[in-house]
């Protein structure tokens, strides 16, 4: 497998770590407990304490960029780019999405911790923008 492959698989397994180490535990201790019923939990309504509100939101950070990382390896798979570049950059996306949902999970909100998941949001976005046009031009080229 390629870098970007493994930083792919990475990623896949990340999301699912932050769901059964937080949200799932926080559910599922709730419910084999008897303290709420399986129904009671909603996805369009706030439930639960500020950290598991906070662990929703990163475990959906997760979900929301695993496809659009996941459609950037697949392309750059298919086309058999290969290069120093994209493992640099896959290895950078990666290591700030497990950056940003850390400082998610473990800061209460504030501007610091706000900026600093900004920064780590940032260069996932730039780095999967980086890596779909170093895909897209050696495709052209």
């Amino acid at each position: 497998m390629t870098i970007p492959q493994w930083a792919l698989l990475g990623f896949a397994v990340w999301t699912l770590l932050v769901l059964f180490g937080t949200v799932g535990v926080y559910r599922w201790s709730r419910i084999l407990t008897g303290r709420v019923r399986i129904s009671e939990w909603q996805a369009d309504q706030p439930q639960g304490s500020d950290w598991y509100r906070r662990a929703m939101r990163a475990h959906m950070n997760c979900v929301e960029n695993l496809p659009v990382f996941a459609a950037i390896v697949l392309c750059a798979t298919a086309s058999g780019e290969n290069s120093r570049f994209l493992d640099l950059l896959a290895g950078a996306i990666l290591v700030a999405r497990v950056c940003q949902t850390t400082v998610h999970l473990a800061c209460t909100p504030s501007e610091v911790a706000a900026s600093v998941r900004f920064v780590f949001f940032f260069v996932q976005a730039l780095g999967m923008l980086a890596m779909a046009a170093a895909v897209a031009v050696s495709a052209i080229g």
